[in-house]
């Protein structure tokens, strides 16, 4: 764990310390070695379930799918901003890429942590650098009002959570990971008790989010800049899945009757958010509303609990963090050019970038989970273990999937196809920076299928 932890904390002195010159290419650099290093973690050799570093830090092969990603993000999220970024002055630069390596640094914590006050004091962390994030660098007015939402919608869920783990402590005491599996089932079956399950997982089930709890979501996505973007669609709605899926070993008896309201919410989600998609004009809200969508197939997969449910959630959220960056970077890359993100106003953007419309049509072609991907690995994974829950839900999950498919064809033909409007025929052409960073997302989505047990997590 410290192999990729303490470089991460100097990349704080590279940060200020370098010239202005040098700033951009030394953090890529260094970055970009933080995130070889930590596919050391891949090379999987521990038997016991856990590689420990010491008693609060260590990974399992739950966790460290979740720590590569965040680690392999960082490069990506500095690659993707330098463009806007660059113009500012110099001291305001250096602070936006602290406050992206803070956000490693918090998420690498929150992935590695054995104590589960030590996950949630991260957890809640990873608010602070992601909210000047928002409302210091977003594009609109409204970014304010998109980081209210955020901090106030994410505190509300938090907070029963904690009071919920201080009572866990109370009557187990310990909140170690390590021990927690092997301690005593709770005897559950008050009013009180019914409250605290719903208290250990409503903060996930908001950070996911569940839809009905989803509404800061799109605000957050579409006001925040690229990097923001990026790495709230592929690590922090991660978050959620992942404390839900540490919570649910410790709340067995109840969730077979609590986690009906839950599945239900999550599934009419994925049919309500695709129908949302479909209606949309904005670019980056489209695709933020498809990430709720995702979200609830995984909650599903998540909340009932099979060893196929969990494993698919895993390869759900992996693979939709790589492709929902990969379209944020691609949305962004047309607003740095049309400064618009109205999909009518970039219309047939194929004719002038046709490398860049194969990315879009590669990016796409995965986000509605085209075969051998693993979003279809992912989603086939959960839609099986819910229609043997119970063969009702193959109505929902079937008619999410189609209309997924419907909204992912709309996004590619509506931004790239159709007739070029003159005002958009003298456009800057695409800089190889930004193609590099899309084949850094897009190649390891492929690359992924040719070795899925790196993230399928303990199940198998």
């Amino acid at each position: 764990m410290l192999k990729v932890l303490i470089p991460t904390i100097m990349l704080f002195p590279t940060i200020w310390l370098s010239s202005a010159k040098w700033l951009w290419p030394l953090t890529t650099m260094h970055s970009l070695l933080i995130a070889l290093t930590s596919m050391l973690w891949l090379c999987w050799s521990s038997e016991t379930g856990w590689s420990t570093s010491s008693l609060y830090l260590a990974t399992d092969p739950l966790s460290t799918p979740f720590v590569v990603l965040t680690c392999w993000l960082l490069p990506l999220m500095i690659l993707a901003s330098q463009n806007h970024i660059a113009p500012e002055p110099i001291n305001r630069q250096r602070l936006y890429i602290t406050l992206l390596v803070f956000l490693q640094t918090f998420l690498i914590m929150a992935f590695g942590a054995t104590e589960i006050i030590m996950f949630y004091i991260m957890f809640e962390a990873t608010l602070i650098p992601t909210l000047i994030i928002i409302t210091r660098w977003g594009n609109q007015t409204e970014r304010l009002n998109a980081g209210t939402y955020f901090l106030f919608y994410t505190l509300a869920g938090s907070l029963p959570l904690l009071v919920a783990l201080l009572l866990l402590q109370h009557s187990t005491g310990t909140l170690s990971m390590l021990i927690l599996q092997y301690s005593q089932p709770l005897a559950l079956h008050s009013w009180g008790h019914m409250f605290w399950w719903a208290g250990c997982l409503l903060a996930f089930l908001v950070k996911m989010p569940l839809y009905g709890v989803h509404l800061w979501l799109p605000k957050a996505h579409v006001e925040a800049p690229v990097a923001g973007s990026m790495v709230l669609a592929a690590v922090l709605l991660k978050l959620g899945g992942y404390g839900m899926m540490r919570m649910m070993v410790m709340l067995d008896p109840l969730s077979k009757e609590l986690a009906y309201p839950f599945i239900i919410l999550a599934l009419w989600g994925i049919i309500m958010t695709g129908s949302i998609c479909l209606r949309q004009t904005d670019l980056k809200s489209l695709i933020a509303y498809s990430s709720v969508s995702h979200m609830g197939l995984v909650a599903g997969g998540i909340l009932i609990q099979t060893p196929w449910g969990f494993t698919g959630a895993i390869i759900l959220m992996i693979a939709h963090g790589l492709v929902s960056s990969a379209l944020f970077c691609l949305a962004n890359t047309t607003y740095e050019r049309t400064h618009s993100r109205t999909m009518i106003l970039a219309r047939g953007l194929q004719m002038i970038f046709p490398l860049t419309a194969t990315w879009w049509f590669i990016a796409n072609l995965a986000n509605l989970a085209l075969p051998p991907l693993p979003n279809l690995m992912g989603e086939l994974t959960i839609i099986s273990s819910l229609f043997n829950w119970s063969p009702w839900t193959i109505i929902l999950t079937g008619t999410g999937t189609l209309i997924t498919a419907g909204y992912s064809l709309y996004l590619f033909l509506m931004s790239q196809r159709g007739p070029t409007p003159p005002h958009i025929t003298g456009l800057p052409p695409f800089h190889t920076r930004e193609h590099l960073l899309l084949a850094l997302h897009l190649i390891p989505v492929v690359l992924l299928i040719t070795k899925p047990e790196l993230m399928w997590g303990w199940c198998f």
